[in-house]
C-alpha cells in the first residue's frame, strides 16, 4: 500500500520531553505529509488529546511526573488510538512491558528516520483511523465466525457473543488473524511470527508473541467462566480452540 492510501494529513501526537529530539521528529514528519502536534508530558499530551483528533501517539518511555509506560496504560484503558513507544536500545524489560500494557509498536534510540517513518505508515495502514473514511460494506468472508465471536476483517472489529464491539490493538488483531486463518492446528511462536510477518504492528519476537497471546486472552477469555480460546500446547506453541466458519 502506497503512503498516498493513508489519511489525509495524519495526525501524530510527539509525546518526547527533550525539546531538541521533539523538534527534530516532528520536523521530518511534517516534511512527510504528516500533521504533527508536540507534547513534553502527561498533561500537555492529555490537552492535546482533548482538543483534536490524534491518529498516532509517538510516546517516550522517560518522562518527567508521569512514565510514559504509566501513561500507555491510561491511554489504552480510554482510547485504541495507535501507540508507539520509545524506549532506550537494550531496556527490552520496557519494551515487553510497554506491549503488555497496550502499546502497539515499539522503536529503540537512537532510530533512524527512516525506520522510523516506515513504522508509522505501517501503523496507520493497519489502524482505523479517526475521522477517516468509513470501510465499505464487507464482502463475502470478511466475517471470521468462532465460538460465537466475530471478526469483521473489512472494518477489523471484534465482535463478543454478547454484540458487543471488543478494542483491539494493531499486534492484536494481526496476531488473532493469523489464529483465525489457521484454527484447530498448533502453531509455533515462529510459525506466528512468519504468518503474521507482514501484518504485526510490533517488532515480532517470540517473547512479543507471548504477550500479544495474554492481552487477546483477557478479552476472549474475561473470566473464569468464559469458554477456552486459546490453548498453550506446553513445549509446542499455541492453538485457536473453536472451529472457524467465514460468513458475509
Amino acid at each position: 500500500m502506497s503512503p498516498e492510501t493513508l489519511p489525509p494529513e495524519a495526525h501524530i501526537l510527539v509525546v518526547e520531553d527533550d525539546g531538541e529530539m521533539r523538534n527534530l521528529i516532528a520536523k521530518f514528519l511534517r516534511q512527510n505529509g504528516f500533521r504533527v502536534t508536540g507534547a513534553r508530558d502527561g498533561r500537555e499530551m492529555w490537552e492535546t488529546l482533548g482538543a483534536a483528533p490524534v491518529d498516532l501517539v509517538l510516546l517516550d518511555v522517560m518522562l518527567p511526573g508521569q512514565s510514559g509506560l504509566d501513561l500507555c496504560r491510561a491511554l489504552r484503558s480510554r482510547s485504541a488510538v495507535p501507540i508507539i513507544m520509545v524506549t532506550a536500545r537494550g531496556e527490552e524489560t520496557d519494551r515487553v512491558l510497554g506491549l503488555e500494557l497496550g502499546a502497539d509498536d515499539y522503536i529503540p534510540k537512537p532510530f533512524g528516520r527512516a525506520e522510523l517513518l516506515a513504522r508509522v505508515r505501517a501503523l496507520l495502514r493497519r489502524a482505523r483511523t479517526p475521522g477517516g473514511p468509513e470501510p465499505v460494506a464487507g464482502a463475502p468472508g470478511d466475517r471470521i465466525l468462532f465460538a460465537d465471536w466475530s471478526l469483521d476483517t473489512r472494518r477489523r472489529e471484534l465482535i463478543s457473543p454478547e454484540g458487543v464491539a471488543v478494542d483491539l490493538s494493531g499486534g492484536e488483531y494481526d496476531l488473532l488473524l493469523a489464529f483465525c486463518e489457521h484454527p484447530q492446528r498448533v502453531l509455533s511462536r515462529d510459525q506466528l511470527l512468519d504468518l503474521a510477518r507482514n501484518r504485526m504492528a510490533f517488532n515480532g519476537t517470540e517473547r512479543s508473541v507471548d504477550v500479544m497471546v495474554s492481552r487477546l486472552r483477557r478479552k476472549l477469555e474475561p473470566t473464569d467462566d468464559s469458554p477456552a480460546i486459546i490453548k498453550t500446547v506446553r513445549g509446542a506453541g499455541y492453538m485457536l480452540i473453536p472451529a472457524v466458519k467465514r460468513s458475509t
